[in-house]
């Protein structure tokens, strides 16, 4: 049965405008370069890395693709935007990173009946950018190999939120460029606990991300009010 693909195109043309900036670490994804570490430093202490077959949805211009295949796992990156993923394969051949970007869907992934399945996969900060994120949680599933894991990250939806995440960091702080986000797409930690139980998945553990704009720092603690990371493992008795 083909999946129908599950993209919103103006979210596209948004990330296809700001292409060009990936790898500026004082430019428009400052952010996600300083919390990068706090990423990779919550995987790595979860899942072994070394030879394990990773997939990166929704990868931007690579700042997590790389520093995964850095820790000594086989990735392959994608994203729906053709100009991200130009930029992700321009600075890969610059540092000589061998992540495999491809400008695909999961969607696509999975009509490809030889499609591969994987022992991790990560997806931060895409969900609340695609129109149907419980479609893509099944697409995971279906991706994972069994007892593999699942990391994603998006943010919380409550006044809170609105007021840290869109009128805090995009029109006060200038964190991100104004419009990144939408506040109705936003995903409560129950939505996503509901869609993994459909999904065969079981939720292993959630975090919170948090920042002092006074010191410009990021931390990860028990505060899932805005940002949140999950861990989450393959059910190893599903289908």
């Amino acid at each position: 049965m083909t999946i129908k693909q599950n993209i919103d195109s103006e979210e596209i043309q948004k990330f296809d405008d700001l292409a060009k900036t990936w790898w500026d670490e004082e430019g428009d994804f400052k952010s996600l370069h300083q919390i990068n570490p706090l990423r990779i430093n919550f995987i790595k202490e979860r899942v072994n890395l070394i030879g394990k077959k990773v997939l990166d949805v929704g990868c931007g211009g690579g700042i997590l693709s790389e520093s995964l295949a850095d820790l000594g796992a086989e990735v392959m990156a994608i994203d729906a935007s053709e100009k991200t993923i130009n930029i992700a394969k321009a600075h890969a051949k610059e540092v000589k990173s061998n992540v495999k970007y491809l400008n695909t869907t999961t969607e696509e992934l999975l009509n490809d009946k030889s499609h591969l399945k994987f022992d991790l996969i990560t997806c931060l900060e895409m969900l609340e950018h695609v129109p149907e994120p419980s479609q893509t949680i099944n697409e995971f599933s279906s991706l994972l190999s069994q007892n593999g894991d699942l990391i994603i990250s998006t943010i919380n939806r409550n006044p809170r939120s609105y007021l840290f995440a869109v009128l805090g960091a995009e029109y006060i702080l200038n964190l991100l460029p104004k419009g990144t986000h939408d506040y109705s797409k936003f995903i409560k930690p129950s939505e996503i606990s509901k869609w993994i139980r459909s999904a065969n998945l079981i939720l292993n553990e959630t975090i919170g991300l948090s920042y002092n704009p006074i010191t410009d720092t990021y931390w990860l603690g028990k505060d899932i009010a805005v940002n949140y990371m999950m861990h989450i493992k393959k059910d190893n008795e599903s289908n």
